[in-house]
């Protein structure tokens, strides 16, 4: 792992030992579907990006969520398309709306309707149940 910055590996470390919650066995019909295990992947760095109209600036960091804590080594492969997906998205904003709560939770919406469509071109699945911001500013 020569070369590699010790912020990565921690990252990286991080990543592959994300907590997981082990919620019991999901109910339904086919009794055989694995427990769900939750597990987060954190699109690092912040993601930074120039914003159309009002404020100018957004940086925002984000959480990935899935059911399945065993595809995080497959949302990891694609973070760097996931990271454009949402940059592209969020390129075309307006800064005054996303000053708002309901602006925030729109873009949020909009942000996980994006990875996931992404991770559904790249592997057939959209393995993300959920994004979340752990850190937002607009300015």
């Amino acid at each position: 792992m020569k070369g590699i910055p010790a912020i990565q590996l921690i990252s990286r470390a991080a990543v592959l030992l994300a907590v997981t919650l082990v919620a019991g066995p999901v109910t339904g019909a086919d009794d055989e579907q694995p427990p769900v295990e939750i597990g987060y992947y954190a699109l690092t760095p912040s993601i930074v990006s120039n914003l159309s109209g009002g404020p100018k600036y957004i940086r925002c960091d984000v959480q990935l969520m899935t059911q399945h804590a065993q595809t995080l080594p497959q949302i990891e492969l694609h973070a760097a398309a996931l990271r454009h997906a949402i940059l592209m998205l969020i390129a075309g904003e307006d800064g005054n709306q996303l000053r708002s709560r309901e602006g925030k939770e729109a873009l949020r919406t909009k942000a996980l309707e994006s990875v996931q469509g992404q991770l559904k071109e790249l592997t057939g699945e959209t393995l993300v149940s959920d994004l979340f911001f752990t850190n937002y500013y607009v300015k």
